[in-house]
């Protein structure tokens, strides 16, 4: 098992390598792809479908980064998982893993890999038994307003921003650490993805919409530097 980790350890060092490398070399073809999470459970895995490209668009922008506009679907128990070094998880309902791919996604997370989720309003009750399932002796923890996640290119004084309104309550921000790393961030309350979607899917006003998009830049640098 030790040798496994050391093995996709040094494929998620070789992606990161090649994020720092696109952040001052502009090349010709894209270096890297955003992932987004397919689970079981019935849960819309799939919803906000023009979320990453925008993000992946405004990081190539903002962070001269050089992602493909296209993001790649993975399943949480595939191969496939440890081809990309940040994977994004949203959607309304019903979430399950399997003991197999708790397992898998355990060994990424450890390995160097970072999950995002982003709770699309009603997934919370089912996300936190599923990321229990992959970490059991972990526990969900608020990160301060000071947590470097919300200072890096953009500075969040007061957290995570609130996009959408969901059930009134504020937004907050957990994260699972492991030896000391955030290996997944959960954004609660807020809705990142709806905000980085299509102007006119949902009407945010121009202001929350880039609220967002820095907001969703900020994790990607914290990502691959962390």
């Amino acid at each position: 098992m030790q040798k496994s980790y050391q093995k996709i350890s040094v494929l998620l060092l070789v992606l990161v390598a090649a994020f720092h490398l696109s952040l001052n070399v502009a090349e010709e073809k894209p270096s890297l792809k955003l992932g987004l999470l397919k689970y079981n459970g019935g849960g819309d895995w799939y919803s906000n479908p023009t979320a990453l490209p925008n993000l992946a668009r405004f990081c190539n922008e903002k962070l001269f980064t050089n992602f493909e506009i296209d993001y790649g679907t993975v399943e949480v128990g595939s191969a496939e998982l440890f081809n990309y070094a940040f994977v994004h998880m949203t959607g309304h309902g019903n979430v399950v893993f399997s003991d197999e791919e708790a397992e898998n996604l355990r060994t990424y997370l450890i390995a160097g890999g970072f999950l995002h989720i982003d709770d699309n309003f009603g997934m919370d009750p089912f996300v936190r038994p599923a990321m229990k399932k992959v970490f059991p002796e972990l526990e969900w923890v608020e990160l301060p307003f000071t947590h470097e996640i919300y200072h890096k290119k953009f500075d969040f004084d007061k957290g995570l921003p609130k996009i959408h309104k969901h059930e009134g309550k504020p937004a907050q921000g957990f994260g699972l650490f492991w030896e000391g790393r955030v290996v997944c961030f959960y954004s609660y309350e807020s809705d990142l993805g709806d905000g980085w979607e299509d102007p006119e899917v949902h009407n945010d006003p121009e202001d929350k919409r880039q609220s967002a998009l820095k907001m969703g830049a900020n994790l990607i640098q914290f990502a691959f530097e962390n």
